[in-house]
């Protein structure tokens, strides 16, 4: 599951970076998907709103088994 994450992450990547962020897979632990937002991302107001409406969703989508994307 580890490895489609990533794979996943890397379709968003380009998104994030374009504004001067980046994610980072911390872990995954019962379904629940850890990330670490950084650069522009870790401080910006809206990175909760990228979080759930964009990260969590594209993963819950492409990797049913996914069940929750947190920010750590």
């Amino acid at each position: 599951m580890q490895e489609q994450v990533k794979e996943v992450l890397d379709k968003i990547r380009p998104s994030l970076q374009a504004d001067g962020g980046d994610v980072e897979l911390v872990e995954i632990v019962d379904g629940v998907v850890k990330v670490r937002l950084k650069g522009a991302c870790a401080g910006c107001p809206m990175s909760q709103m990228t979080l759930k409406n964009g990260i969590e969703k594209l993963l819950k989508r492409e990797i049913p088994a996914v069940v929750a994307v947190e920010g750590v």
